[in-house]
């Protein structure tokens, strides 16, 4: 749900209160979610720090202040939001609202069950208000045609991934039969751990072929590795190509040429300059109609 969609629940300190916190258009709403964002921040480092065992037996009490304390703030934070609006309802089952939710009830959770107040680092979500702040919102666009050439690139993904396991099934098994126990192959499946990490190039070198037999497929295995890491990337990165073009260029092609790669707000052909909607006629027809010129447009 956008912000655009929610509404002050009465005029006056309601309304007053809805623009500073719903809006970032003046330098009040702006600096409020700059501190905001600020503070979330801090809280999550807090938590962080928290889990340092050093840190943690030197500054635990202070830790627990800070962290009830960044709670109360952001529990007050929640119930102005909700103060102010018309519907606090449809703000709770929003997307901001179930995150700002979510902040909170950990470290009220702690009180009956013990270490989930650690959650916390959830907040780090609400700094996705900085959108809003620093009108970057138009980038989200860009975001969905990134998920959207992603979903339509899932099935070769899908293809491909089940085709490496299969490759990494069978090296391993391979493995797994040529080498010694005492070299770490105990059972098939830590076989293909070593075969995942050897594939990605990782190598660990916690599990290592000690036949030459063993070696020369781990060589085999390291080079498909190379050979193939690109797919994904390839393929992903084709489909995002046809989602730029299939949002930038129309697929209709000039009635006088033939030609189909016009942007979607062209109005003459690139090739031939023909008049590209048919349904209305050419201005510059109707200015030559006027002048009392009859020579096509473009011609010489």
């Amino acid at each position: 749900m956008n912000h655009h969609d929610l509404k002050p629940a009465a005029e006056g300190l309601r309304t007053r209160v809805f623009q500073i916190i719903f809006e970032s258009d003046t330098p009040l709403a702006k600096g409020f979610d700059i501190a905001l964002i600020g503070v979330i921040l801090s809280s999550v480092l807090v938590v962080m720090l928290e889990s340092i065992t050093p840190l943690r037996e030197a500054y635990g009490d202070w830790f627990i202040r800070l962290e009830w304390g960044f709670t109360l703030l952001f529990t007050v934070e929640l119930a102005v939001r909700l103060y102010c609006l018309e519907r606090p309802w449809q703000y709770l089952k929003s997307f901001y609202g179930i995150i700002d939710l979510i902040a909170i009830l950990p470290t009220w959770l702690a009180l009956i069950i013990p270490g989930v107040h650690s959650l916390v680092v959830v907040r780090l979500l609400r700094t996705l208000r900085i959108f809003r702040v620093l009108r970057l919102m138009e980038f989200v666009g860009e975001g969905r045609l990134l998920l959207g050439a992603l979903m339509r690139s899932s099935h070769q993904i899908f293809l491909f991934l089940f085709t490496v396991f299969m490759l990494v099934t069978i090296f391993a098994s391979l493995v797994y039969l040529i080498e010694p126990a005492e070299a770490g192959f105990t059972s098939i499946p830590t076989a293909i751990y070593w075969a995942v990490v050897t594939l990605t190039t990782v190598g660990y070198g916690d599990i290592t072929p000690v036949t030459p037999l063993g070696q020369a497929i781990s060589v085999m295995v390291m080079l498909i590795g190379y050979s193939i890491i690109a797919v994904p990337t390839g393929v992903f990165s084709a489909e995002v190509i046809r989602s730029i073009r299939a949002d930038r260029y129309s697929d209709e092609a000039c009635p006088g040429c033939g030609y189909d790669r016009h942007e979607k707000n062209a109005r003459y052909c690139l090739r031939c300059g023909t008049w590209l909607d048919e349904e209305t006629p050419d201005p510059r027809l109707e200015e030559q109609r006027e002048d009392g010129d009859d020579t096509p447009p473009g011609a010489s």
